[in-house]
């Protein structure tokens, strides 16, 4: 077997992967091509890049795997539908959604019609797709296994261990019980409707206490084998229609709680409202349930398996702030968390969980230290654009930097001068977090950088962190945990003494969503961290997303663009260095 095309379709966040004698080429989200927020539909744009990239076409590929199989809990779903009474509506909505998944060989017809596949289509279960995508691409040889997440083949949890290129599945939590659709419901019950908004409720957390935890409890209901249920009489999304959208466009998902809900906890907010201290103690509240639930499940999970090393996926995997605490709540010892843990993974865990059927692991190949595998753009093609926009002279200055050091070291003057810099290198990062790659930076000692940021380009909530990017060597230093945090996907306090510091990158709460460069993986950007060090004494720099309101920009178009229409000092693409000018 060669070429494994793995693809997440028809559902939030599609994407595509592809992997050759098990080394992982490429892989990337079609939201980023199609410039919609977690787009759903057939990743047409994603599969056509990663052919690009292995240099095939599409009837190279030996088998297309699919990170969901409608067979999956088949039994199971009959026997809800006939106990809770379930409507036709829902019914009938649920056979599309599957039929759609279904319709992967027209579709793939469909986006490639001078191409003929030859190979086969398997479907992989959702949740072992899950687990898959993080242990097979951990630096573990055996580990115990958990994703947890919305839903997903009629089931929001799984968990088991990873032993070389095997995965026993140990247990599942099945619908309508679901972690992941608690914390979704609260985001909709604070006033956050679009999908995806839950990071808005763990940034919101913070500024509130959990004086609203004992009711929490009565909504998500703790097992004795530690497991967890939801109290069903606050939702209604297992037995009323509630409008699911996910086909070709951007995901939206209708209210999932019942009236009961507001009952227990007060008044519902308008998205128009103003956010009050309430909310704020929902929202902590909420965070504090979750990681309640998440701790009591992986302690289980530890207790079974007497394993010291777990991995983390799911979209319940992004709760940066519960897995930076999986060390200090549970006796796990060692924690990996994908790049990807959310549904876009899938991709990947479809393509391995094939590969894998006939195929020993080797850890060296499939590592995942870093998530550059997304599209590059050459110097030639950005210099092509730049003579294509003919930028003013008056107004903008364009130097071609050869030597990488005056690049990287110019741009750390420039952000220690109080500049907010976009960045744009290499190979785009797979997964929802910009690492350096796609990000725009800032100083993090300037503590109305968070401010400057807000007004000059990302125009977002006031109480959402920015993250620290820290040199992966002094990492003790600044923060009272040391570990190897490379995808942003674990906070950790700050240091008390370090706080006053780095105020932009401090959140309320003392922490940090750090995210750990090493010089192997990103020389580029371990350089330029490094010169603002020498400048500085602080070996980190403030890093968000390089965009403003849209997915990450992927083409140097799109980020000139986003530099253009925003006021950002400096945009630094590739080699070229180019900046507004003093008027």
């Amino acid at each position: 077997m060669s070429y494994i095309l793995g693809i997440n379709a028809y559902h939030g966040d599609a994407s595509a992967c592809i992997i050759h004698n098990g080394q992982l080429i490429a892989a990337a989200e079609e939201e980023r091509f199609l410039r919609v927020k977690h787009w759903a539909g057939f990743p047409k744009e994603a599969i056509k890049f990663c052919l690009s990239e292995a240099d095939i076409s599409l009837s190279d590929v030996s088998v297309v795997a699919v990170n969901s199989d409608p067979k999956s809990n088949f039994l199971k779903k009959i026997v809800h539908v006939l106990k809770h009474r379930v409507g036709f509506d829902l019914i009938k909505e649920r056979l599309n959604n599957a039929q759609a998944r279904r319709s992967i060989p027209q579709s793939l017809e469909d986006s490639f019609p001078n191409d003929t596949f030859r190979g086969t289509i398997k479907t992989i279960d959702h949740h072992l797709a899950h687990l898959a995508s993080t242990f097979y691409v951990s630096p573990y040889e055996k580990s115990a296994i958990v994703s947890v997440d919305g839903f997903g083949d009629f089931s929001s949890g799984s968990w088991g261990i990873g032993e070389g290129e095997k995965i026993t599945t140990k247990g599942n939590i099945y619908y309508p019980h679901s972690l992941g659709v608690f914390y979704q419901a609260i985001t909709q019950f604070i006033g956050f409707p679009h999908y995806g908004d839950e990071y808005k409720v763990m940034g919101l957390a913070p500024y509130g206490e959990p004086k609203y935890l004992d009711k929490m409890r009565d909504v998500v209901l703790l097992q004795n084998d530690g497991s967890y249920k939801l109290n069903l009489k606050y939702f209604k999304f297992h037995k009323e229609k509630v409008d699911y959208e996910w086909e070709n466009g951007s995901p939206s998902v209708g209210k999932l709680y019942s009236d009961e809900l507001p009952n227990l906890l007060g008044a519902v907010r308008n998205k128009e409202e103003s956010i009050t201290q309430f909310h704020k103690d929902i929202a902590s509240s909420a965070q504090a349930m979750f990681e309640v639930a998440l701790f009591h499940m992986l302690n289980s999970i530890h207790a079974r398996t007497g394993l010291d090393s777990i991995c983390i996926a799911g979209g319940c995997g992004n709760n940066s702030v519960a897995n930076g605490k999986i060390r200090g709540n549970t006796k796990f010892k060692n924690v990996y968390v994908a790049a990807a843990s959310g549904d876009a993974g899938g991709a990947i865990g479809a393509a391995y969980s094939v590969y894998h059927e006939n195929n020993n692991r080797n850890i060296n190949l499939s590592h995942m230290k870093h998530a550059y595998i997304g599209p590059s753009f050459s110097n030639k093609r950005i210099k092509k654009m730049l003579d294509n926009e003919n930028l003013s002279e008056s107004k903008f200055g364009v130097l071609k930097v050869d030597d990488l050091n005056e690049l990287t070291k110019r741009t750390a003057i420039a952000i220690s001068e109080g500049k907010v810099i976009g960045w744009f290198q290499g190979r785009m990062e797979w997964g929802p977090r910009a690492l350096g790659n796609r990000s725009i930076l800032g100083d993090p000692r300037r503590s109305d950088m968070k401010e400057i940021l807000n007004i000059k380009i990302k125009r977002r909530e006031s109480f959402r962190p920015f993250a620290p990017s820290i040199l992966r060597e002094h990492v003790s230093d600044w923060f009272q945990e040391d570990d190897d945090v490379p995808f942003m996907m674990k906070v950790f306090k700050i240091k008390d003494n370090k706080m006053g510091d780095i105020p932009a990158v401090t959140h309320v709460d003392g922490s940090g969503r750090l995210q750990t460069v090493f010089s192997e993986s990103n020389p580029r950007y371990h350089s330029l961290i490094s010169h603002f060090y020498s400048i500085t004494g602080v070996p980190i720099v403030l890093n968000t997303s390089f965009n403003e309101n849209e997915p990450v920009v992927c083409t140097p178009k799109e980020a000139l663009d986003c530099f253009l229409r925003t006021k950002m000092d400096v945009v630094v693409l590739n080699d070229y260095y180019i900046y507004r000018k003093e008027i």
